[in-house]
């Protein structure tokens, strides 16, 4: 399901059309369609919520939401990434590939 630039303003509450089109000419957003006619799933009503919070509670501000969002998808990145290995390792054949991953996670240092 999708919904319009307008509905998501709603869902937000306090977010403008404005504010949203600066997110999306930003990079922060990145809904289908074009300029008039955007389409939002899910995932971006979760993200465009996100941004509202930041700017409001910590009060990050445009020079730092950039990084912060980048941080924010390394990290899930990373997390998606894990789980997909746990998956791997809960697999009975991975038996020999968990020995040498504790071996090389033995080694490592942080």
């Amino acid at each position: 399901m999708t919904i319009t630039i307008e509905t998501l303003c709603l869902r937000l509450g306090g977010v403008t059309v404005a504010d949203i089109e600066h997110w999306i000419d930003s990079a922060w957003l990145r809904p289908e369609g074009a300029p008039g006619d955007y389409r939002f799933h899910d995932i971006d009503v979760a993200r465009a919520r996100l941004i509202a919070e930041l700017r409001a509670d910590p009060g990050i501000g445009d020079d730092g939401m950039g990084v912060v969002l980048s941080l924010l998808d390394q990290l899930y990145d990373a997390r998606r990434q894990m789980i997909r290995l746990r998956a791997v390792l809960d697999q009975p054949q991975a038996a020999d590939l968990r020995t040498r991953l504790a071996g090389l996670l033995e080694q490592c240092v942080i």
